[in-house]
């Protein structure tokens, strides 16, 4: 079969649109994140590192959510975990920023207000 008539077949001839049911059943669809919003989380992770609080990450990928998860040493359990449920959109917000103990921190539709959370500036108190 060639190309062309490969292409043919997965046409609908009715509406000239894509038709095939069978690979979008097989593979479920993924959340996953865009580049921007990796940019802008690798970007606090790598200020985490930096201050010696975090080494390692792990990045999952669900049907229903996004897990970033920043552990301080690899065989530990997750230390904060960033989310990004699409679901939650139009309630609470997609993002969200979740401790070890299961305690959301922030949660907002946008990433960066979301990520403050884990930007700790060192202040200088006089007294």
């Amino acid at each position: 079969m060639g190309d062309i008539e490969a292409l043919d077949s997965f046409r609908d001839r009715r509406n000239g649109q894509q038709t095939d049911t069978a690979a979008t059943a097989a593979a479920p669809l993924t959340v996953s994140f865009n580049r921007h919003e990796l940019r802008d989380i690798l970007n606090v992770y790598g200020r985490l590192v930096a201050s010696g609080e975090m080494r390692d990450y792990a990045i999952d990928m669900l049907k229903e959510r996004a897990v970033f998860s920043l552990f301080r040493h690899m065989g530990e359990m997750p230390l904060y975990r960033i989310e990004k449920n699409p679901a939650l959109r139009q309630r609470q917000g997609m993002y969200s920023v979740v401790a070890a103990t299961g305690l959301i921190l922030k949660r907002g539709n946008e990433l960066d207000r979301v990520l403050a959370v884990l930007d700790r500036k060192v202040r200088l108190v006089a007294g």
